[in-house]
């Protein structure tokens, strides 16, 4: 699949759920990037400045981004994702916490972050600094990213003029229903594996584990519920194939 548009791209995480942002063929997993170059075996340069498909791509998900259809944020191991609108409720009940959870799962400076968006709304970086107090850039940007991974903040739009700056706002601003969604973790996980099943055609022993950091028993669980389901065939140990595939 080939993209050249915000629209291109909202089309794709619309069909197979979810994908990463400017990451290459070595995360094994689709991105923007790869859709843009439309190679499957796509590598970013080291100049990615200089390189035309990497500056499209990056074109095209601040455009995404300000376009707030789909989800985006660094949600896992520190890359950043975009989302399906359904599949919202599915990372928030893995990733997310509670808001009365808060208290006991976020860091400090993660709490006055959110303390300051909550009363502000939106805010952009170096204002939202300057708002919590915090003297040292590394303290904002370790914050920011708890609160994503959380999936308790999100950039709305990227600017360049007059200087480079997020500005960042509350996810249940941007998705209150899908994030007001209720689902206990198992089904989450199992609905994950089904996704990415249907996304892969075929899963190997551990790799469901290796993408999101599930224990390999709550792997194995979901995908042998797929199997019951009549979902997905079981090949050998560890290794799932989509029953649709002869």
């Amino acid at each position: 699949m080939k993209v050249d548009s915000a629209e291109d791209v909202e089309a794709m995480v619309d069909e197979i759920g979810f994908c990463l942002g400017l990451t290459d063929a070595r995360k094994g997993l689709p991105s923007v990037y790869i859709a843009v170059c439309g190679r499957r075996d796509a590598h970013l340069p080291r100049n990615v400045q200089k390189d035309y498909e990497a500056s499209r791509a990056w074109v095209i998900k601040d455009e995404v981004i300000a376009r707030g259809r789909l989800y985006y944020a660094k949600l896992l191991k520190g890359k950043s994702w975009f989302l399906a609108p359904r599949m919202i409720p599915i990372f928030n009940a893995i990733w997310g916490c509670s808001r009365k959870g808060e208290a006991g799962i976020l860091s400090k400076n993660a709490q006055l972050v959110l303390k300051v968006l909550r009363k502000e709304w939106e805010m952009a970086t170096a204002d939202l600094r300057t708002e919590c107090g915090f003297k040292e850039k590394k303290d904002l940007t370790n914050a920011l990213d708890e609160l994503q991974r959380r999936m308790k903040v999100v950039p709305q739009e990227v600017l360049y003029v007059p200087k480079f700056t997020y500005i960042w706002t509350l996810a249940e601003a941007r998705f209150p229903e899908e994030l007001a969604v209720k689902m206990p973790r198992d089904e989450a996980v199992h609905e994950l594996a089904k996704t990415y099943l249907e996304m892969c055609g075929m899963t190997l022993l551990g790799e469901l584990s290796g993408k999101f950091g599930f224990q390999r028993w709550e792997s194995g669980r979901a995908n042998h519920q797929l199997v019951n389901e009549g979902f997905a065939e079981r090949l050998t140990t560890g290794v799932y194939k989509l029953s649709s595939i002869f």
